[in-house]
């Protein structure tokens, strides 16, 4: 049986708050690994040795998360700094973790990190499912070396945020701590997985061909005409509103997205940066030739959507859930701002007594029935783990 247990804490002093979130998750006594996430306030290497004592022999892997955490205490966040940890364990469960600062490319780090999560786990066979938490910007050549070594097995996760996207994020194991690389977590079990991944926003009639990108994440053209130019037509925004950094928080209830070979996906594709040669920075990759569609949100809708994934990825499960990881997009948060706590009125509702921790990234990992694994923003992916 799978057992799991969330502590959290805010305390100014870094060691005592990793005291205190570490004991809260003791009671389970086999724990084979545990998803740490925190503010950029802490030191993050005492705060790990902090947790380290308490939870002596258990792999710890996590990131910086944008502003907070939302366990069943509620939206857990504090000026000095913030902590939750889930821990996962049972006698059927084998969890190998490990993680790399780059080294090379990200595609040759992905590889060897798999390689190292393998020897860690014991094990020489594809693990049954995989965490993934990497820095924004390279998440997807990671994922492709991660898939060289251990082919297409179902994964999750998010990238490392901080308060204020001025770079100051970090991602760690209890072996490292790095803001450039990558960290993973090879899960072996005979337990049920099953993941939500969604952006939960509708189409709009309004679609073009990706024409011209530059460097991956860069859109240049749509339809041969300057990118931010046809999205002030589709949206209607003024010329300030998409002005330079003004354009991220526009289009959070106005992203684009893209739909997956089957349409049974829409990988939602952040603009993040209006520039001023009419180009849109973007927060994922995008491909010449293929489809872009503008997407229609509301903040009242990104709150509706959260206990709406919660619930489609409980009955994705074939059987009663030990535990939730929610990966909750920093933009969507950044937009519902000071209604963050009607977030976890909703996962809580959905959630029941499972317990469950959920973090806010800059991308979020997932897939949808036989879709590859995809990497996007302004996304959930909401996974559960059968008891």
């Amino acid at each position: 049986m799978l057992k799991a247990q969330t502590g959290t804490s805010i305390k100014s002093d870094v060691k005592l708050a990793g005291q205190e979130a570490a004991q809260a998750v003791k009671e389970v006594k086999d724990a084979k690994m545990a998803f740490v996430y925190s503010g950029v306030q802490y030191d993050q290497k005492a705060l790990l040795d902090a947790i380290g004592e308490e939870l002596p022999g258990v792999p710890l892997v996590g990131n910086t998360s944008f502003t907070g955490v939302i366990t069943q205490d509620g939206f857990v966040s504090g000026d000095d700094g913030f902590v939750g940890i889930l821990a996962l364990g049972g006698e059927d469960l084998t969890v190998g973790v490990a993680g790399l600062k780059k080294e090379g490319t990200a595609r040759e780090t992905g590889k060897k990190v798999a390689e190292l999560a393998l020897k860690k786990a014991g094990k020489d066979t594809a693990p049954d499912y995989f965490y993934m938490v990497a820095p924004p910007g390279e998440e997807e050549f990671y994922l492709k070396g991660i898939s060289e070594v251990i082919g297409r097995v179902p994964f999750f996760g998010g990238s490392a945020a901080d308060n204020a996207i001025a770079g100051e994020w970090l991602l760690f194991t209890d072996e490292m701590i790095t803001a450039d690389g990558v960290a993973v977590a090879f899960f072996y079990t005979d337990k049920g997985f099953a993941n939500e991944y969604t952006g939960a926003y509708e189409e709009s009639e309004h679609v073009g061909i990706i024409t011209k990108v530059i460097d991956n994440r860069v859109l240049a053209e749509i339809d041969g005409v300057p990118a931010l130019k046809k999205y002030q037509e589709w949206t209607g925004a003024s010329d300030e509103e998409v002005a330079g950094g003004n354009l991220l928080s526009y289009s959070i209830t106005a992203p684009l997205g893209v739909k997956d070979p089957l349409g049974d996906l829409i990988a939602i594709r952040h603009p993040m940066n209006g520039n001023e040669d009419k180009t849109i920075n973007v927060g994922n990759n995008l491909a010449e030739n293929t489809a872009i569609i503008l997407m229609k949100g509301s903040v009242d809708g990104l709150i509706a959507s959260t206990g709406k994934a919660v619930e489609k990825v409980t009955e994705k499960l074939c059987g009663k859930p030990a535990a939730y990881h929610l990966v909750h997009c920093g933009g969507r948060r950044a937009g519902i701002d000071a209604r963050i706590d009607e977030v976890a009125e909703e996962l809580k509702k959905a959630a029941g007594d499972v317990p469950f921790i959920c973090e806010f990234t800059f991308g979020e990992y997932g897939f949808e029935d036989d879709s590859k694994n995809t990497c996007g923003g302004l996304m959930l992916s909401f996974s559960a783990f059968e008891k």
